[in-house]
C-alpha cells in the first residue's frame, strides 16, 4: 500500500511538471509571435525618400546652378562665393592628379552647394565635365578632389521610316537623333553604298538610346535593323561572341568585309570612275579612274583596309598630297588631294581597317576641298563602286544556336505591322 501511495504521488508530480512546462513554452510562443507582429509593422513603415544629386542628399543643401562663362577659371568662380586664394591654391593643386583645372570650358554646368543656415558657407563646387561625368571640390577643411558619374539611363525604341532626301533628314522627320544615320553608315560600311540611297528606300530600327537626368546624350546601339535598299532587305543584327561583338544578317554572315565601302564616314559622290570626264581645271576630257567625294576641308580619310603605306607625297600633275597602301598581293588604294597627313603616317607604316590616314583637302589640281579615291586590282585602275569584297567569318558554330533564337525574336519585333515605342 505505502508502494502504490508513493508511484501514485509521483505520477501526480510528474502531471504537474508537464503543466508548468506547457504553460511555460506556451508563453514563450505567445511573446515570439507578438515580437513577431511588432516587426511586421516596423517593416512596412513609410521610410522618406532621399534625393541624390552628385551622391549627397541634396535636400540638405542650398544649391546655385550656373554656366560657366566665357574666360572664367575655377578660380573666378570660386572668388565670387567668397571662397579664399589659400583654399583656391590648395584644391587646384589637390585636383592635378584628378582634373586640370585650366581646362573647363564655358557653357559647361557647375554646381555650388552651401550650408542651409545664415551663413551659407559654400562647401562643394561640382564641375559637369561630360554630360556623365563630373568633377567634385570639397571646400571644407578636407579639401579633396574627386570624379564622379552620374546614372545612365538606357531606352529601347523601335522607329520606321523612308528617305525623301537624305537619309540625315529622314532621321529628323522621324523623331531621332540624327547621329542615327552615323551608325547605320558604319554598320553598313561594307554591304551599302551610302553615298548612292535615294528616294523611297527605307529603314526600321530597333536601337538603344542613352539618357542622363532625362536628356538625351548621344549615345546610340543599335540592335536590330533593315535597311531596304533598292527594294532588297538589308538585315543586320548586335552579336556577342566572348569580348567581341559585331553585325550579322539573317543567315549569321558577318556585315564586315575585307574592305570598306568608302573611305569618309558620311558625304557625297561629286564624280564617278570615268574613262573619259571633263577636267574642270584642265578644261579637257581625259580620263578620271577614281570616285571624287565632296567634303569639307578637314574631313577624316580612313583606309578601307589593312595594309602598308607605299607611297607618301605630293604629285606635281594634279593629285596634291596623296598617300598609297598595298593591302594585299592583289589590292591597293590611293588617296588623293589631301590637306594634310595624319599623325605617324609615313612610308613603310602598317594600318588598320577604318585609321585616318590623311584630312579632306584641295591640293594640287582641285576646284574646291574634295577626296580622290582610287583603287587597284593586280595594277589596274578598277571602279571603287563596283568592287566586291569578301566577308569575315560568321557566326562561331558553338555560338549558331543562341545566334538564331535571338535573332529571330529580333526579326519579329522588326516585322510588326507598326513600329512602337518600347519602353
Amino acid at each position: 500500500m505505502k508502494k502504490f501511495l508513493n508511484y501514485k504521488l509521483l505520477l501526480i508530480a510528474g502531471v504537474v511538471l508537464l503543466g508548468l512546462i506547457g504553460l511555460k513554452w506556451f508563453s514563450k510562443e505567445v511573446s515570439v509571435k507578438q515580437i513577431e507582429q511588432v516587426e511586421v509593422v516596423i517593416d512596412t513603415t513609410e521610410i522618406a525618400q532621399v534625393h541624390l544629386k552628385y551622391g549627397f542628399p541634396i535636400e540638405e543643401f542650398e544649391v546655385e546652378t550656373n554656366k560657366v562663362k566665357r574666360n572664367q577659371s575655377v578660380s573666378t568662380i570660386l572668388r565670387q562665393y567668397d571662397v579664399g586664394y589659400g583654399t583656391i591654391d590648395k584644391i587646384a593643386k589637390k585636383a592635378k592628379k584628378v582634373f586640370n583645372v585650366r581646362r573647363i570650358k564655358s557653357g559647361h554646368e557647375y554646381s555650388v552647394l552651401f550650408t542651409q543656415d545664415s551663413l551659407k558657407t559654400p562647401e562643394y563646387f561640382v564641375y559637369e565635365n561630360t554630360p556623365v561625368e563630373y568633377i567634385v571640390f570639397d571646400l571644407r577643411d578636407t579639401l579633396n578632389v574627386f570624379k564622379g558619374e552620374k546614372e545612365i539611363v538606357k531606352h529601347r525604341k523601335q522607329i520606321k521610316g523612308s528617305i525623301e532626301s537624305s537619309l540625315w533628314n529622314a532621321m529628323v522627320e522621324a523623331d531621332s537623333d540624327p547621329l542615327l544615320s552615323i551608325e547605320l553608315s558604319d554598320i553598313y560600311a561594307w554591304t551599302i553604298d551610302f553615298f548612292g540611297i535615294g528616294k523611297g528606300d527605307q529603314f526600321n530600327i530597333i536601337y538603344e538610346e542613352s539618357f542622363v537626368d532625362d536628356k538625351p546624350i548621344h549615345q546610340i546601339k543599335v540592335i536590330a535593323v533593315n535597311f531596304i535598299d533598292h527594294n532588297s532587305n538589308n538585315y543586320a543584327f548586335a552579336f556577342t561572341e566572348g569580348d567581341k561583338e559585331g553585325y550579322f544578317d539573317e543567315k549569321g554572315k558577318s556585315l564586315q568585309k575585307a574592305f570598306l565601302k568608302a573611305p569618309l564616314r558620311y558625304s557625297r559622290i561629286s564624280s564617278k570612275f570615268s574613262n573619259n570626264r571633263y577636267h574642270p581645271v584642265l578644261k579637257r576630257y581625259r580620263a578620271h579612274h577614281g570616285v571624287d567625294y565632296a567634303a569639307p576641308t578637314g574631313t577624316p580619310v580612313h583606309t578601307i583596309g589593312d595594309g602598308v603605306i607605299t607611297k607618301r607625297g605630293y604629285q606635281k600633275n594634279g593629285g596634291g598630297n596623296y598617300l598609297s597602301i598595298k593591302h594585299n598581293s592583289v589590292y591597293s588604294t590611293t588617296y588623293m588631294h589631301l590637306s594634310r597627313f595624319a599623325k605617324s603616317m609615313t612610308t613603310g607604316t602598317r594600318i588598320k581597317q577604318g585609321e585616318t590616314i590623311g584630312y579632306v583637302g584641295a591640293t594640287g589640281l582641285a576646284t574646291g576641298p574634295h577626296l580622290d579615291f582610287r583603287v587597284y586590282k593586280n595594277g589596274s585602275a578598277i571602279n571603287p563602286l563596283k568592287m566586291e569584297s569578301p566577308p569575315v567569318s560568321p557566326v562561331k558554330e558553338e555560338h549558331a544556336a543562341r545566334y538564331k533564337l535571338e535573332m529571330e525574336k529580333l526579326m519579329q519585333e522588326l516585322n510588326q505591322q507598326e513600329a512602337i515605342t518600347l519602353k
